[in-house]
């Protein structure tokens, strides 16, 4: 488990994350640029390592009925990528995007070179993106899934 304080690193280092001290030691960060009402990102970073990560938007993540994740256990890694999920998840899509997602479900992939691969949902198929251009079709999700982890890409 990583300690408060190198949670508190880790999450200090999201330039877009504001810092709101609150009760009882607890610090929680906002992203004032959300395109939602909910702007805690972090919420309740508690000196004894326990928070909360905001996943409401995340598809595929566990959370309470509030749509936050406890991050107690997580590791680094771990912590950043849920963070950084967070952020794009309540970030406003770029033109490029809305052209290709418009109101449907989206992942986004990256991969070992950086790139960026967009997964979505529609019409009963999963679609995966390079910018503009469609890659490949599945049938499911679970197939592009597994497409996406054998090419070297993980979720963000």
């Amino acid at each position: 488990m990583l300690s408060f304080q190198e949670k508190l690193a880790i999450i200090e280092s999201f330039p877009e994350l504001q810092r709101k001290d609150v009760s009882l030691g607890r610090i929680n960060f906002q992203y004032n640029d959300s395109i939602y009402d909910k702007k805690n990102v972090v919420y309740h970073l508690h000196p004894n390592g326990n928070g909360f990560v905001y996943g409401g938007h995340l598809h595929g993540e566990e959370t309470d009925d509030k749509g936050m994740i406890n991050i107690r256990e997580y590791s680094a890694d771990a912590l950043h990528s849920l963070i950084q999920a967070s952020i794009r998840s309540l970030s406003p899509k770029t033109a490029k995007e809305q052209a290709i997602t418009g109101n449907a479900p989206e992942e986004r992939w990256k991969g070992p070179d950086k790139q960026t691969l967009l997964l979505i949902h529609e019409d009963d198929l999963w679609y995966v993106y390079s910018g503009l251009n469609m890659e490949m079709a599945f049938e499911t999700r679970a197939e592009a899934v597994q497409y996406l982890h054998e090419e070297g890409f993980s979720r963000i």
